[in-house]
């Protein structure tokens, strides 16, 4: 019966498992702030996420499923391998016409 009389500010385990609580507390809110990151593996989403937008240390990040692809922006603009497709015109609704290049005259071209 001598343990019902002690007092709870004496025993060392009181303190120990208030930091036991702490500490579970800590991690489930770390957990959920993992779940909720829209670039974890966990998230079935496709996430396109751009860092530094329109500077020169620019990243551009696309999780589509499981796979995580990272772009970094170079020094060079409009850089590449590529041949001339078409043309794009503007009408005055705001919408606008592609004309395939080599296209017959006859043809108005497919409308974006």
């Amino acid at each position: 019966m001598r343990f019902l009389d002690e007092d709870e500010e004496l025993n060392p385990i009181v303190s120990a498992v208030n930091l036991v609580d702490v500490f579970l507390v800590i991690i489930a809110a770390l957990l959920i702030a993992i779940a909720q990151n829209p670039l974890s593996t966990f998230s079935v989403d496709n996430v396109t996420v751009i860092k530094n937008a329109g500077q020169p240390n620019m990243e551009i990040i696309i999780k589509e499923g499981k796979e995580i692809k990272q772009y970094k922006a170079n020094d060079t603009i409009g850089s590449g391998e590529g041949a001339r497709a078409g043309i794009a015109y503007k009408m005055a609704d705001g919408s606008f016409v592609y004309v395939p290049e080599g296209a017959d005259k006859t043809q108005t071209g497919a409308k974006l």
